[in-house]
């Protein structure tokens, strides 16, 4: 794998077998076997998940938000037609209706028959699924949700649009009062240079924005973040519910421990971001 955002370096899985390669309308989607890393979903030439790690970004994309809000009714998910937000969104008794927009159909058909590990996300009778442009959904829907998580790839090509103020603005608006977003906020280790503009950005747009992370082996560098902003509220570096014992036992990565550490950054980070000494 080697991409224009981590120049200069590579990271390599050993494949078994090409399971799937087919172009979308939209982008190359290939999905094959491996020897250590199980199934993995690769989108124009980027590993978006693998079977051994893809439960730290998946738990913790959906839980953070979901966790630091004291009651969540309405979530909608854009882009994740893997499902692996979906599933773990699921895990809330409290959540009554989940809508995902997925541009992508393909993404979502070819996840059903090779990744049932994070489809079956899908399975959840709250999940409704929109194909079609999430920030046009969300122009039709305004005040509606109290999560919305933005599960993106990186923004080469036509994702460019999720990592871009007015992308905010469109989720500020559809967020009902209280409500939080959450979106793939990219590593700390290469784009520092694309973090602190957008957090900035949008700043005025939103009461608090926060940054966390986990650490994920298949991503470069090994980490990814998440930027999380708040409609009101007090932010979400505290949860203010915690999973239940039966659906902590089921987690793999995330912890209320966790939620909380997962906004500690690096120093270097922290001052490039925030400013702060």
């Amino acid at each position: 794998e080697r991409g224009p955002l981590w120049q200069g370096q590579a990271f390599s899985i050993q494949i078994k077998e090409v399971l799937y390669h087919q172009k979308s309308l939209f982008q190359d989607v290939l999905v094959f076997d491996s020897v250590h890393h199980g199934k993995v979903l690769v989108l124009d030439g980027v590993i978006q998940c693998t079977e051994r790690d893809e439960f730290s970004y998946q738990e913790m994309m959906a839980h953070i938000p979901l966790y630091s809000h004291p009651s969540p009714k309405k979530v909608l998910v854009i882009g994740g037609g893997d499902g692996g937000v979906l599933r773990e969104i699921a895990r809330h008794p409290g959540v009554e209706e989940i809508v995902i927009c997925e541009l992508d159909k393909d993404v979502i058909d070819v996840s059903k028959k090779y990744l049932p590990f994070m489809a079956k996300g899908f399975d959840d009778p709250r999940v409704k699924v929109n194909i079609m442009d999430g920030a046009k959904f969300m122009e039709e829907n305004q005040s509606s949700f109290d999560v919305i998580i933005t599960d993106s790839s990186d923004p080469v090509g036509p994702a460019c649009v999720l990592f871009e103020t007015p992308f905010y603005k469109a989720m500020h608006g559809s967020l009902r009062d209280g409500g939080i977003i959450c979106t793939q906020g990219e590593c700390v280790w290469l784009h520092v240079d694309l973090i602190q503009p957008l957090v900035k950005a949008i700043t005025p747009l939103f009461t608090t924005v926060e940054y966390a992370y986990c650490t994920i082996p298949s991503y470069p560098s090994g980490q990814i973040g998440f930027i999380i902003a708040s409609k009101g509220g007090n932010g979400c570096k505290v949860p203010t519910r915690s999973p239940e014992e039966s659906v902590q036992k089921k987690l793999r990565y995330y912890s209320p421990d966790i939620h909380k550490a997962s906004f500690v950054l690096p120093a270097f980070a922290q001052r490039a971001i925030f400013g702060d000494s």
